[in-house]
């Protein structure tokens, strides 16, 4: 029973890299859900600084987007620091070149 609990997708790696390649793209997406909406925000209202509130919100957004990334990539860090296969360079550390 406990095989079937830690069995892991086929496909995990791959959805995982997607997952982060998706990032850029909904930074894209949000900064121009923001500019969508100022221009409406604008044309509704026909104050031009209307359109800088929606670039400002789609901004934020993008800002919100990276930050729940760089949670993630701790967390799953964190993880990677509690397997046996990494406590040796937890407890020496990382020494890189040193025979050159």
């Amino acid at each position: 029973m406990e095989e079937k609990n830690n069995h892991k997708p086929k496909h995990r790696g791959k959805l995982e890299a997607l997952d982060n390649l998706s990032l850029g793209i909904s930074m894209v997406v949000a900064v121009a859900f923001g500019v969508g909406i100022g221009i409406l925000l604008k044309n509704w209202t026909g104050y031009g600084w209307t359109l800088w509130i929606g670039v400002f919100w789609g901004i934020a957004a993008a800002v919100l987007n990276v930050k729940k990334a760089y949670d993630k990539a701790q967390k799953e860090f964190k993880e990677l620091e509690d397997d046996p296969k990494y406590a040796y360079l937890k407890k020496n550390g990382y020494k890189d070149g040193e025979d050159d």
